[in-house]
This record gives C-alpha cells, sequence and structure tokens, in this order.
C-alpha cells in the first residue's frame, strides 16, 4: 500500500535522498541539511495548528511511504500563503507598443517586469516522486490528492493557488535564461543562484536583479526560446494541472524562466468533483472491481490519502481492518473520495 502522510523527522535521510535525486532546478527540495530540517520541523507545527483563521506562513510537506517495505516513494507539499515574510518574486510577461503614425511603424514589444503578485497566494509545490515509483498513476496521486486537502481545509488556504514549473535547464543544470541574467547581471551560475534561493538566501535578487523592464527582443536567441516553456520532466506534471484547471496567465520564473500556473481553488476539478462518503470496516472489499480513486480522511494531524479502487458512484467507503487502519479511519467516520 502507498500511503501519504505528513511527513516527521524520521523521514530526513529520505527527504535528502529526494533532494539529490531531483537535480538542477528543484529549487524548494535543495541539498542542503538545514533548510530541510527547517521544512520537516515548519510542516510539524503547521499540521499541529489547531486553528487557523487566515492563510499564514504554514507550510505543509508529504510523503508518500511504501507500507510494505517502509521506503519513502516521493514528498509533495502545499504553501498556505506566499510571500508574507519574504518577497516571492515573478517576472510578468507584459507588452508595450512603439507606433509611428507619421512615418508607418507599429512595433508591439514583449517585456518582462520584476513583480510580487501572488503576494498572499496558496502554492502546491516540492512534487517529487522517484523512479521506481513512476507507474500505475503513482505521480497522478501524489498531486491531487493535495485538490482533496485543500477542499477538506479550505480555511487554511487562500482562494487561488498557484504552482511553478520546473524550467528548461541542461543535465549540467546550465539554463538559457539565466546564462543571459549571468552575462549581464550577475556572476554566478544558475545551480548557485538556484541554491541560495531554495535556502531562502534570497537577497541578491532585490540587489542584483534588473528592476526596469526587459525587452524580450534583447535576450539571447536561446534565451527568447525558453521563456514561459517547461522542463521535459515536468512535462507530465504540468499536463495533470492543466487538466486540474490551472492556466498559464504569464508569469515565469525569475531564474528559469519557467511558467507559473494558476487556478481558483474552487473551479479546480478534483474539488468540485470529491465528495465525502461514509465508511464501513468490513472483513473484506471488492477492490479489484472498482475503479481508481484518490481516498483521504478528514483529519489534519493524522491525515491519510491513498488509491483504492471503488465502484463508480460509490456512497459508501468499505475497508478492510489493514485498511482502516492504515488510514486511520473507523465506520461511521467520514472520507474524501474523487476519481482518478
Amino acid at each position: 500500500m502507498l500511503l501519504i502522510r505528513p511527513i516527521k523527522p524520521s523521514d530526513y535521510e529520505a527527504l535528502y535522498q529526494c533532494a539529490i535525486e531531483s537535480g538542477h532546478g528543484f529549487t524548494s527540495l535543495p541539498v542542503d541539511q538545514s533548510l530541510l530540517e527547517r521544512r520537516i520541523n515548519a510542516a510539524q507545527k503547521a499540521f499541529a495548528k489547531d486553528t487557523v483563521e487566515t492563510p499564514g506562513d504554514e507550510s505543509y510537506l508529504f510523503v508518500m511511504e511504501d507500507t510494505e517495505t517502509g521506503t519513502i516513494a516521493g514528498v509533495s507539499g502545499i504553501e498556505a500563503a506566499v510571500g508574507l515574510n519574504e518577497a516571492f518574486w515573478h517576472y510578468r510577461l507584459g507588452k508595450v507598443v512603439h507606433h509611428s503614425e507619421k512615418l508607418n511603424i507599429y512595433n508591439a514589444l514583449e517585456t518582462l517586469t520584476l513583480c510580487n503578485d501572488y503576494t498572499g497566494v496558496s502554492e502546491l509545490c516540492t512534487l517529487f516522486l522517484r523512479e521506481p515509483y513512476r507507474h500505475n498513476m503513482n505521480g497522478r496521486t501524489l498531486s491531487r490528492f493535495r485538490m482533496l486537502f485543500l477542499a477538506q481545509f479550505k480555511q487554511r488556504f487562500s482562494d487561488w493557488v498557484i504552482a511553478e514549473m520546473r524550467g528548461v535547464s541542461d543535465e549540467n543544470g546550465d539554463s538559457p535564461f539565466w546564462n543571459w541574467l549571468e552575462e549581464n547581471f550577475f556572476s554566478m551560475d544558475f545551480p548557485k543562484a538556484d541554491y541560495l534561493s531554495g535556502i531562502g538566501d534570497k537577497v541578491f535578487i532585490s540587489e542584483l536583479m534588473p528592476r526596469f523592464p526587459i525587452y524580450t527582443n534583447l535576450l539571447s536567441k536561446e534565451a527568447q526560446a525558453v521563456v514561459g516553456k517547461v522542463h521535459d520532466n515536468t512535462r507530465p506534471a504540468l499536463k495533470l494541472l492543466e487538466s486540474e484547471g490551472f492556466r498559464f496567465r504569464g508569469f515565469v520564473d525569475i531564474f528559469d524562466a519557467g511558467p507559473t500556473v494558476e487556478a481558483e481553488v474552487c473551479n479546480l476539478n478534483s474539488v468540485r468533483n470529491s465528495r465525502l462518503v461514509t465508511v464501513t470496516v468490513s472483513g473484506s472489499t471488492a477492490e479489484d472491481e472498482g475503479i481508481p480513486h484518490i481516498v483521504c480522511n478528514t483529519q489534519l494531524e493524522n491525515f491519510r490519502a491513498t488509491k483504492l479502487s471503488l465502484p463508480a458512484g460509490a456512497d459508501e467507503l468499505i475497508l478492510t481492518t489493514e485498511q482502516a487502519q492504515a488510514m486511520h479511519l473507523e465506520s461511521g467516520d467520514e472520507a474524501r473520495i474523487v476519481a482518478l
């Protein structure tokens, strides 16, 4: 059984391994002991907070555990509200028009403007599934269960949610977009800038980033070609989010120019289509005869989610004793489900 649950301190070694395997450009999982330990501690505090009136700096981090082996298969997270304690930077794609009626010349030029427009919105982040588990809709489960968490605990999150997609970089971590920035404004390579941002050392952004709009036609051809484009490994994650209702509205990452997608939480497909059902604990289930669903309990600190096969349109969740124990559920409890 692959069980999704809140991260705990004993998961540190597995989280560190995920950080190593995630590679360059995965800003939210830097290979840094102090940062990863802080993320675990922050998550524990968020899950332990009984009451939240408005979303703040709560950081929810989950792991997917193979209960047969104890192996951590992946990690996934949600930030309640970004940019409240430190600036949350993006480039906003825009247009300016240069027009001379006398000369009959009209040019509509694209620009990149540094902004903090997403301050206060929630963020889906830190999605990483290890290679041996990339099958059987595990990646879809590890991403989409977060929509059920948003639906169940909506008071803890903003009405809007974003997800930053990893931009284009090569196997050495070189980003065409950053290469242009480095040549003109910085004296550090992309992996170092990405690492500093990941560990929260972001002062250099406001100190060195160009403060005025950049005409994209002044970028190198290589940099222009990757603005708003995703890393090949990120395409499946982007496609999944688009199927949920996320859309690109012209905001890109300041380091690799990868797209940021956004959606209103109430309009997410998994939020709209999820529903609460009553749990019955029985000696057996008809698991093999149904269709795949994401199933989660409605608890916070003891949150659990997994993938189970259920009859289409089921208004009851029948679990074995073993499944119920793993999910922290008993007969008569409510569980939230959505079809995969």
